[in-house]
């Protein structure tokens, strides 16, 4: 690994005002890439804050990424601002409620499909066509090994449309120069989160505790490891897969949870 292996690439990152997204938009730029730093929280800008600070070069976009006109608009900001986009990270996802799938209401399954699959359709498609021109690109879409899983089963199914997004769009667009891969990422402790994806006021009921407490202790139990990863440890190897140092991988989802492969 060389400390440069983003110089002169244009790197997308949404989700990163927080968690994962966020560390990678720091180390995409600490080696040497130009940052466009994606989310619907405004702090986002607290990250390009801090990586100018650092020296790097970053910019701040807000959207709503599950829409077509937001991803379309991303793409748009990032072209006018650096006139190309090499690389782009599909961070975007993640569960809302926990609870067994028979407690799901029909507006709770439609939200999870929103939030943790369609980001990321929407995002690829607004982004390939400037990198079908170009015949060249990377995409790293952020899967997760949850797949397999209890109390959370509609974002398992969008977690699955990602890894099958990935494998067919590699298909379609190796041809192109185009390398499209996936990490699926286990368990990850991580800050608590400054802008919730649950944003009901309501209190947690103890119900609701051992339903999330039951999708922790299977996380745990199912990684070889029995550990949840750091955040560093999910960040390492979408960069890695970001980078040129995989130019022969391509289509490949690379489970990322201490030996739980999802």
């Amino acid at each position: 690994m060389s400390a440069d292996r983003f110089d002169n690439k244009v790197v997308i990152v949404t989700g990163a005002a927080q968690g994962i997204g966020r560390g990678v938009a720091l180390r995409v730029a600490a080696e040497g890439g130009t940052v466009l730093a994606v989310d619907r929280a405004d702090i986002v800008k607290e990250v390009v804050a801090e990586i100018e600070e650092g020296g790097g070069t970053a910019a701040a976009f807000q959207a709503d990424l599950e829409t077509f006109a937001g991803a379309q608009a991303m793409v748009a900001d990032c072209l006018a601002r650096f006139k190309r986009v090499d690389v782009l990270i599909n961070n975007v996802g993640g569960t809302i409620w926990a609870k067994p799938y028979e407690h799901y209401e029909e507006a709770q399954i439609e939200a999870e499909i929103r939030r943790s699959l369609f980001p990321t359709l929407w995002s690829c498609r607004a982004a390939l066509p400037f990198m079908v021109k170009k015949k060249r690109g990377v995409i790293v879409n952020v899967s997760s090994v949850a797949t397999r899983g209890v109390h959370r089963v509609p974002y398992s199914a969008a977690k699955g449309g990602v890894n099958a997004l990935t494998a067919s769009l590699a298909m379609e667009h190796t041809r192109n120069g185009i390398r499209i891969n996936a990490t699926a990422p286990g368990g990850t402790d991580a800050p608590p989160r400054r802008v919730p994806r649950n944003q009901s006021r309501a209190r947690p009921t103890a119900r609701d505790t051992a339903w999330y407490q039951g999708v922790v202790d299977q996380t745990v139990d199912s990684s070889l490891m029995h550990r949840y990863g750091t955040i560093d440890e999910q960040v390492a190897p979408i960069l890695f897969l970001a980078s040129d140092d995989a130019s022969y991988i391509t289509g490949t989802v690379v489970p990322v949870g201490g030996g739980d492969l999802g």
